[in-house]
């Protein structure tokens, strides 16, 4: 990872970021992380956060935050705000019905979970989520071990689903999308972009701090952790190619400076 003052200056179009832990701090999301999201879309960037969170905090943010729209539940939907229909819309990548079988073999998996892992929980936004099933192991609960970390994700592996690690939560789904499927798709529909190509793809920058977020660091050659990425170090399959000296908000604030003062 190259310190961000390396990264070079290059003709950004979009800018793709995580939430939790990258645009947050402590949970919380501050002024400066805020003021930095409006700052990139009052340059003319195109701002799209792309998180773990549910699709109940996907409504919300895409209908009050200065952004394009979100990627939201791991990459299983997006959503963007019709301004000229005035309407929220989404693009989910199964249908209802698909939805709906997915949720009792992820109840099953559930109840398996809190019976062989002491101390983990459901994650508190599970009630609105719409395709994965979130375990917190820091976030409302006393932080587990490494140990039981590995033991989710194991048990969501046994059971057929794909696992990934966030800085709060192990994930779990039924299907092979992530993230970066979603951006992909999500490019290519909404704005027809195709970044397969090297120069689209080149003119994208990607926020984040965690092994769920490695996709994205190892397709975008502008990618981005901030500083509390190194926590995960030894977890990551693809690191990012740059590193913000400034942790989670005042991090990703510190790309913006860059993103935004002159070549």
């Amino acid at each position: 990872m190259k310190p961000l003052v390396q990264m070079p200056h290059a003709r950004v179009s979009t800018v793709f970021t995580d939430i939790d832990d990258t645009l947050t701090t402590e949970g919380k999301l501050s002024a400066l992380a805020y003021d930095a999201l409006e700052e990139l879309q009052r340059a003319g960037l195109r701002v799209i956060p792309v998180t773990g969170r549910p699709a109940g905090w996907c409504d919300q943010i895409a209908r009050l935050w200065p952004v394009e729209g979100i990627i939201g539940e791991n990459g299983a939907l997006y959503m963007w705000h019709d301004h000229a229909a005035n309407k929220l819309r989404t693009r989910h990548l199964l249908d209802e019905e698909s939805r709906a079988g997915n949720a009792a073999r992820l109840a099953t998996v559930r109840g398996r979970i809190l019976d062989e892992v002491p101390g983990c929980a459901v994650a508190s936004d599970q009630f609105c989520r719409q395709y994965d099933l979130a375990i917190d192991f820091c976030e409302d609960v006393p932080p587990l071990g490494r140990d039981a970390v590995d033991r989710i994700v194991q048990i969501m592996e046994e059971e057929g689903m794909t696992a990934k690690i966030s800085s709060i939560h192990v994930n779990g789904w039924f299907g092979d999308y992530d993230k970066l499927s979603m951006a992909r798709l999500m490019m290519r529909e909404r704005y027809g972009v195709d970044l397969t190509d090297p120069a689209e793809r080149g003119r994208c920058v990607f926020a984040g701090d965690s092994p769920n977020d490695a996709p994205m660091f190892a397709y975008f050659p502008l990618s981005v952790g901030v500083a509390n990425v190194l926590a995960f170090s030894d977890r990551l399959a693809h690191a990012p190619h740059f590193i913000t000296q400034q942790a989670c908000g005042a991090g990703f604030a510190e790309l913006t400076r860059h993103l935004l003062s002159p070549a």
